[in-house]
């Protein structure tokens, strides 16, 4: 897992390193890193780390999530989710930002929420001719397709 999505400020203050297995809740402030396997809820404003080797069965509140290895379950993300080309996830997402490298398996459903601190444009008179011409803009244009790999075999 690489540590660019990791800030300078941040530390490591909660592992669950590999070859563990801890079922159960888990509140922290600050970063959890998880190398093994966890079974249960966990809640940070942080960021929560799933490593390659790292797998979680759980339903995840937290920050930032950084997916490298497997989740199962529930996340909701207050800030981003981030799913490494070695990741896998099955299960729901809920944030303002999603990330997802190539090659990456997601199996579930997805809801890309308004970000906390967005709030809406403002359109110059009645919005209706404003939003039409930015339709008739766009139709114009070549959307790329956004099309979901599984691992190459």
């Amino acid at each position: 897992m690489s540590d660019s999505n990791v800030t300078d400020d941040a530390f490591i203050n909660s592992i669950i390193g590999e070859g563990t297995r801890f079922k159960g809740e888990f509140d922290l402030n600050g970063l959890l890193r998880i190398d093994g396997d966890f079974s249960g809820v966990i809640r940070t404003k942080g960021k929560v780390l799933i490593g390659r080797n790292g797998r979680a069965e759980c339903t995840l509140h937290a920050g930032t999530v950084v997916v490298g290895g497997v989740v199962k379950g529930e996340i909701f993300s207050t800030e981003k989710v981030i799913i490494l080309s070695t990741g896998l996830v099955l299960g729901s997402i809920t944030t303002p930002r999603l990330i997802i490298e190539e090659g990456v398996v997601f199996n579930g459903a997805c809801k890309v929420t308004a970000s906390p601190a967005a709030e809406p444009a403002k359109v110059p008179g009645n919005g209706k001719a404003a939003v039409a011409n930015a339709a008739a803009g766009v139709a114009g244009q070549k959307t790329p397709s956004l099309a979901m790999q599984g691992p190459k075999r």
